[in-house]
């Protein structure tokens, strides 16, 4: 009786939840979705003003920081899971000068680095733009791989999250070797689950609906309150559906 008393109590025991650090938090969508997923945010990094008061606003007790430079400190709690969305200016096909990873913006990369190397997580997700697949995919997979960490990835749109955009974004999942996930744990990496665009019923038409609504307006001075900073940040924001769905799978696969 008593060792059936004892596997009852066993069994009733609740995992602890996953606790994640974010770095380029920005005004925390992958914070948002991680959290959805049921993860525990433990402390931001963020040098954007404007951005780290609307994480203030919404983690009031989360720890927070002004730059990935000086991080992590000394006192700094480990987590398991490590996330960013590091800077795109050098990546982006928008910059004429496409330094990719080597530019002094999306360089910031080598920081998450060293963050990782220094911190050890069991996991690190990470998203950029499409065009990090070929301005450096492979520096970001090699640095990953000599840490110790096996990586999936795929780019996916936001339309597959039920947004009305196509808004292409690379996300990668790293695990440390230890792990051991299963290879059916590979969901990011399933071409199975790719979005053919001509299987978006009505996409473009939600496009056209949203660039000509009220909401669509130029980056002007119309009376609401640092609006030119809202929209910049949202429009640097990694869409929290996105997260979440990732956040679930990580979830998942390591419990």
């Amino acid at each position: 009786m008593e060792k059936a008393a004892s596997r009852t109590s066993m069994h009733s025991i609740v995992p602890m939840p996953l606790t994640f650090g974010s770095l380029f938090a920005g005004i925390g969508g992958i914070d948002l979705g991680f959290e959805r997923a049921g993860m525990v945010c433990k402390w931001q990094v963020e040098i954007d003003e404007y951005a780290r008061r609307v994480l203030e606003k919404h983690w009031p007790n989360v720890r927070r920081w002004d730059d990935v430079c000086t991080w992590p400190q000394p006192d700094t709690e480990r987590v398991d899971v490590i996330c960013g969305g590091f800077p795109c200016q050098d990546i982006s096909s928008n910059n004429q000068y496409k330094q990719g990873i080597t530019g002094t913006k999306s360089g910031l990369f080598h920081q998450v680095v060293r963050i990782v190397r220094d911190l050890r997580p069991r996991v690190v997700m990470l998203e950029n733009v499409s065009d990090l697949l070929v301005r450096g995919m492979g520096t970001v997979l090699g640095e990953l791989a000599s840490l110790g960490f096996d990586a999936w990835w795929d780019c996916v749109p936001s339309a597959m999250f039920g947004l009305p955009q196509r808004r292409w974004r690379t996300y990668i999942v790293a695990y440390a070797n230890g792990e051991r996930f299963e290879a059916s744990d590979q969901w990011i990496a399933s071409r199975s689950q790719r979005i053919e665009w001509g299987k978006h019923d009505r996409l473009d038409e939600a496009e056209r609906r949203a660039k000509d609504g009220p909401s669509f307006l130029g980056r002007v001075d119309d009376g609401v309150p640092r609006r030119v900073d809202r929209i910049r940040c949202l429009g640097n924001a990694v869409c929290p559906q996105a997260a979440e769905w990732i956040g679930r799978r990580i979830v998942a696969a390591a419990s």
